[in-house]
């Protein structure tokens, strides 16, 4: 440091803030009394008054003001300091006994929240992060609430780093610039991670991979190949994968070295590659599993099920013989899949019985006859959680020995299941059923295409699917009695469509589409729904701990929200007046004492009794409606996600009391496990046999004396270990969700960036502060108009109506409202699209009660006298001073 008297010590710097007037020193002061030089030695200075504010050392009393902490500050309520981006409260504010510790999730802007588990999330200002990364487990020093009740901290430490990896774009050395930091000298990698804001240093000569041959990895990948043929070195602009060698802190970067270089992030392929390793999706089966994998189908082969002694199915009550397997190979047994799907883990017959009942057989492959607890095919599928499914290839859970072979119901080969077979009335009602472990040859492997075909009596099809028509015709008709049993039982069905990404012969993307949901698809979720409620049914029925599907009732503030936009279409989900009860707050019963004045009242809703048969309702009358959209994309964001427990706590979506995930062992974790406790059930001898699962059931939501299954039961898996795995399995499964939902963004970015300037029909989704959220008619892409775009007038945000609003011109933007757009920009970093709304193309839409575009509160709207016309310096002067007469 060039400076003359520069401090050396963390005391040093201390003293001499001391010795200040007031025992506080401004950023100026220190650099005169310091005799700081250039730009760099004032950056330093900075860094080091940061660091020390952020261990709580020194505490920053205003935007450049530091001052050292006096005794009683820590235990002050409400102690802040001003930053750019608000008040937060200080390190010295912190009570250190009130530690917590959660999962942190950082926002590109530079703060952060630790979430808690059943607990608020606690607010992190950018000073307090003290070098976590995104989704690091960090323990929080929680602060003193603030007024509006927002819990807010700092983190103490980092508990367990996440990312022991982190995908970017690779960058050698540059000259420094004057506005870069000192602490980036050196080559560095940009994370493509928004939410990490930080470079990542790369040292000299850890830029190139240590292996380029023989290496399970891909250190060197295809595309990366062809394009570094010339020069090995030339990684400037790749995608890179980094190993973090040395975690970040308050003074210094992460430092790093590349382990895999993955090619130019343009490059075909190279997308999905950057999102496998930007959400650490395991994508590599290490080779002890792989052996694992080959010998268990090795071992049960098609031969070995062929000589297996099994019992022909005589109908309800047939026992097995000495292998416990009932013989499933005379029926006509059709699997029905997507035309890529590889892994064929469900199939299904249906027939008429002499009663003038239906028995409905659903056959799963049985999985858990070849992936055996704690063995390395077990621990590996335990990881991974789920398969993921990207548009152009897929991450199975299991190896392709298994997923795609012995444990795929391919057609005219033996295959192990697992079945459930249901007797089934005129109503839809299961009268009963019974789980069994069988033997099946499927007949024919069907696509939801096909089986449409045969279903709308296309020619060809009947045709060439002559033996099986009867059985589709049959599979339909029962299908159809299920679907009304579910409906009358209130169950919730949005059929909202999902993106499809359409390739050409050459792999290259031609355009995103929305998904055409048919009946063959009804069919199949109908009978895999049917079977999920038997299976949960009777292993609850059992006694014993099991691992439930479970889709908890709205929280009450969703609801209402819910309500008042749906209120702004007329619509409601019936639930009558809500009950809300008043409460103060601490802050408001302080601020008030002495004042004269009353305590602020705060109007809490209390538990609203909603139903799915409300939603249910709801549902139907926007069928086929303009607002079927927003309204049904509003209804499903009222609700919670669908999570895996030990604890049965109904599906309130599916209005369904008890249900459990069975049917894709080999793409789901929690499907296996449900595998082994029913297997390990039958084997220990329990009866296969289960009663009526009716429809009139009571809901656990619409009981209030309903009580969770108790954990302390004994059974095949301990209620504990299932806790794990449910919380695990939920936490892979949204992973999974998010690496594909933004891949799908990722592609509609590629697939708009020649269409910048083109011109599109859209339909405002919703509107915020920030502005519009538009969707494109036809195309499934969303994108952002923001508000300051709208430049004919001075637009604001009104929050009670949920509107975009001009100040002078009247004119509004709703939700649900049509627009004419134009593509303005791709912003790519961000992976955004901004639009901007052709004004002529667009008619003004009437404000709301209650709204008034110059002031708010007001119930109507006038200009101003003149409004529009050019004013002269003497016609302003003369309504000034009339203005000045009137007051006097």
């Amino acid at each position: 440091m060039a400076g003359r008297n520069y401090p050396q010590t963390d005391r040093e710097l201390l003293r001499l803030i001391e010795r200040s007037p007031g025992g506080r020193a401004g950023y100026k002061q220190l650099i005169r009394e310091l005799g700081l030089g250039g730009g760099r030695e004032r950056r330093l200075l900075l860094e080091h008054l940061a660091r020390m504010t952020a261990s709580g050392a020194l505490q920053k009393v205003n935007h450049d003001q530091w001052a050292v902490p006096k005794p009683n500050d820590r235990g002050q309520q409400g102690k802040t300091s001003s930053t750019r981006r608000g008040r937060y409260p200080t390190a010295a504010s912190f009570n250190r006994d009130n530690l917590v510790s959660g999962k942190l999730d950082l926002h590109r802007d530079g703060f952060g929240f630790v979430r808690v588990p059943g607990e608020d999330d606690i607010f992190i200002p950018p000073p307090d992060i003290n070098g976590a990364m995104q989704g690091d487990q960090v323990l929080v020093e929680v602060g003193p609430p603030q007024r509006d009740g927002r819990r807010s901290g700092r983190i103490a430490r980092v508990l367990n780093h996440k990312n022991p990896t982190v995908v970017g774009i690779f960058h050698y050395a540059r000259p420094q610039k004057r506005n870069d930091s000192p602490l980036v000298r050196g080559n560095y990698v940009t994370p493509l991670d928004e939410r990490m804001t930080q470079p990542i240093l790369i040292p000299e000569g850890l830029e190139v991979p240590l292996q380029r041959e023989g290496s399970p990895h891909r250190v060197l990948g295809e595309e990366a190949r062809a394009q570094l043929e010339e020069d090995w070195r030339n990684l400037e602009g790749m995608a890179v994968d980094v190993e973090i060698t040395d975690f970040p802190t308050t003074a210094r970067p992460a430092t790093g070295r590349v382990i895999e270089v993955l090619g130019d992030k343009d490059a075909f392929g190279v997308d999905v590659e950057i999102i496998i390793r930007k959400h650490h999706l395991p994508h590599i089966f290490p080779d002890n599993v792989l052996e694992e994998a080959r010998a268990q189908a090795a071992e049960l082969n098609g031969e070995y099920i062929h000589e297996l002694e099994s019992t022909p199915w005589n109908g309800f009550g047939t026992r097995p013989g000495e292998s416990g397997r009932i013989d499933f190979r005379s029926f006509p047994i059709v699997t029905i899949d997507g035309e890529t799907a590889k892994d064929f883990d469900d199939a299904v017959h249906a027939r008429l019985l002499p009663s003038g009942n239906w028995e409905l057989q659903v056959h799963i492959a049985d999985v858990a006859e070849y992936v055996l607890p704690g063995s390395a095919l077990d621990l590996e599928a335990r990881l991974r959680g789920t398969s993921v499914y990207f548009p152009d290839r897929a991450i199975p859970m299991l190896p392709q020995e298994l997923s795609s072979d012995m444990c795929s119901l391919r057609p005219h080969e033996n295959r192990l299941v697992l079945s459930c077979v249901m007797e089934i009335d005129q109503r839809g009602e299961v009268l009963r059923y019974q789980v069994m472990e069988g033997i099946i040859r499927s007949t024919q492997r069907m696509t939801y295409t096909n089986v449409q075909r045969v279903l709308d009596d296309d020619a060809n099809a009947l045709r060439e699917f002559a033996d099986l028509v009867p059985e589709f015709k049959r599979m339909e008709a029962l299908s159809r009695l299920l679907n009304r049993k579910r409906v009358r039982r209130g169950s919730i069905d949005f059929d909202l469509p999902e993106p499809v990404v359409q390739f050409n012969e050459a792999g290259e993307m031609q355009g995103i589409v929305r998904s055409e949901r048919i009946w063959a698809h009804r069919l199949i979720e109908e009978f895999m729904l049917s079977a999920n409620e038997c299976v949960a049914t009777w292993i609850e029925s059992q006694g014993v701990p099991g691992i439930y599907r479970i889709h908890e009732p709205p929280d009450a503030r969703r609801v209402v929200e819910f309500e008042e936009t749906a209120a702004g279409f007329g619509y409601s989900l019936g639930i009558g007046n809500l009950p809300v009860r008043k409460v103060q707050t601490r802050g408001d019963r302080r601020d008030a004492r002495g004042s004269g004045r009353a305590a602020k009242t705060h109007e809490v809703t209390e538990e609203i009794p909603v139903t799915p048969r409300m939603y249910q309702k709801l549902t139907e009358r926007i069928a086929g409606k303009p607002e079927e959209r927003i309204l049904a994309y509003l209804m499903l964001r009222s609700l919670k996600q669908a999570v895996y427990s030990e604890q049965n706590e109904g599906h309130f979506a599916l209005a369904s009391p008890t249900y459990t995930h069975f049917t894709s062992p080999i793409r789901r974790y929690p499907d296996l496990i449900v595998h082994r406790i029913v297997k390990d059930l039958l084997h220990s001898g329990a009866n296969p046999m289960g009663g009526a699962v009716l429809s009139d059931k009571p809901s656990p939501w619409a009981n209030p004396r309903f009580t969770k299954q108790a954990t302390d039961l004994e059974g095949p898996i301990m209620a504990s270990e299932l806790a794990a795995i449910a919380q695990e399995s939920s936490e892979r499964e949204r992973g999974s969700e998010d690496a594909e939902r933004e891949l799908i963004e990722w592609k509609k970015i590629k697939f708009m960036q020649d269409r910048v300037g083109e011109d599109f029909d859209a339909m405002i989704l919703s509107a915020t502060k920030y502005g519009l959220f538009v969707e494109l008619d036809g195309l499934f892409v969303e994108g952002l108009v923001p508000i300051d775009s709208l430049r004919d007038d001075r637009y604001y945000f009104n929050e009670s109506s949920r509107r975009i609003c001009g100040d002078r011109n009247g004119r509004c933007y709703a939700m649900g409202q049509k627009v004419r757009v134009l593509l303005d920009r791709v912003d790519r970093v961000n992976r955004r699209l901004q639009f901007a709304i052709l004004e002529e193309e667009s008619g003004p839409v009437t404000p709301a009660d209650g709204e008034r575009p110059a002031k708010r509160g007001a119930h109507s709207y006038k200009p101003p006298k003149g409004a529009g016309k050019k004013r002269s310096k003497k016609s302003i002067q003369r309504e000034k001073k009339a203005k000045r007469g009137k007051k006097k």
